[in-house]
C-alpha cells in the first residue's frame, strides 16, 4: 500500500506524540512508586474523630476500676481485641512489647492497654494471664459488655461476633493501636502490620511532645 507524504508526516507526528505520552506516564508511575517510600517515617496518620472523654466504668486484670481518667497523666498505647484471637491480637501485643523495649528508658512513661471486646470469655483472671505472658507493661481491661460497647462506640471501634461451624464464635474488630497523649487526647494510630520503624517513630514523636514537667513527675513517682 502506498502512503501519501501527508499521511506519512501525520503518522510520524502521532508516533512521536504517543512516545511522549508514554514517557510522561512512565515518569508519573515512577514518581507514584517512589514518593510513598520517601515520606518521613514519623508522619502522623490523621487522628480519628473519637471521644476519649466519654464516660465508662470497667476493670483491669486485677479488678481495679478503669475510667476515662485512666488515660490521663501519661501517654498511652491502646489496643482492642480478645484472648481467643488467632493471629492479630497476639501479634499486636508482641509488637507493642517490642516497641516499648526498643524505646528503653525514654519510654518509661508510656503505658500500654489491651481492652477486651469479648468480656463473656475474657474475665479479669483470663485476661491477666494472657497479657502477662507477653509483657508486664501492658494492662488488660475488661468488664460489663454494655460498658465495653459504650467505650468502643465512643472511640469508633468496630467489632462483630462471628459464629463458627463448631458452635463457637470469633470476633471481627478494629486492629489499630490508638496513641493518646497525657491529656487523654488521640494523636494518631498505628495500623496492623505497619512497619516497626514507622511505629516506633510515631511513639517517639508522642513522647517528644510530652511536657518535660510531666515526664519528670512520672519518673519521680516511679522511683519512689
Amino acid at each position: 500500500m502506498i502512503l501519501s507524504r501527508h499521511s506519512t508526516l501525520m503518522s510520524a507526528q502521532s508516533l512521536a506524540l504517543g512516545i511522549a505520552i508514554l514517557g510522561i506516564a512512565g515518569v508519573a508511575l515512577t514518581v507514584g512508586k517512589i514518593l510513598p517510600d520517601a515520606q518521613p517515617k514519623a508522619q502522623h496518620t490523621a487522628a480519628p474523630e473519637i471521644d476519649t472523654a466519654a464516660p465508662f466504668d470497667l476493670l483491669d486484670q486485677w479488678g481495679n476500676p478503669i475510667t476515662a481518667d485512666t488515660f490521663q497523666g501519661h501517654p498511652s498505647a491502646v489496643f482492642f481485641g480478645f484472648t481467643h484471637c488467632p493471629e492479630v491480637c497476639p501479634t499486636t501485643l508482641y509488637e507493642m512489647s517490642m516497641w516499648m523495649e526498643h524505646l528503653g528508658s525514654k519510654g518509661d512513661q508510656l503505658k500500654g492497654y489491651f481492652i477486651s471486646l469479648d468480656p463473656e470469655r475474657d474475665t479479669p483472671g483470663v485476661l491477666g494471664d494472657y497479657v502477662s505472658s507477653v509483657s508486664d507493661r501492658i494492662t488488660g481491661i475488661t468488664g460489663n459488655g454494655a460498658e465495653i460497647d459504650r467505650l468502643a462506640d465512643a472511640w469508633g471501634v468496630y467489632s462483630r461476633r462471628v459464629p463458627l461451624e463448631d458452635g463457637g464464635y470469633t470476633m471481627d474488630h478494629t486492629a489499630s493501636v490508638f496513641l493518646l497523649d497525657s491529656a487523654g487526647h488521640m494523636t494518631t494510630t498505628i495500623s496492623y502490620g505497619e512497619d516497626s520503624d514507622s511505629a516506633i517513630a510515631k511513639l517517639q514523636v508522642l513522647l517528644a511532645e510530652e511536657p518535660a514537667s510531666n515526664a519528670s513527675a512520672l519518673k519521680g513517682g516511679q522511683d519512689q
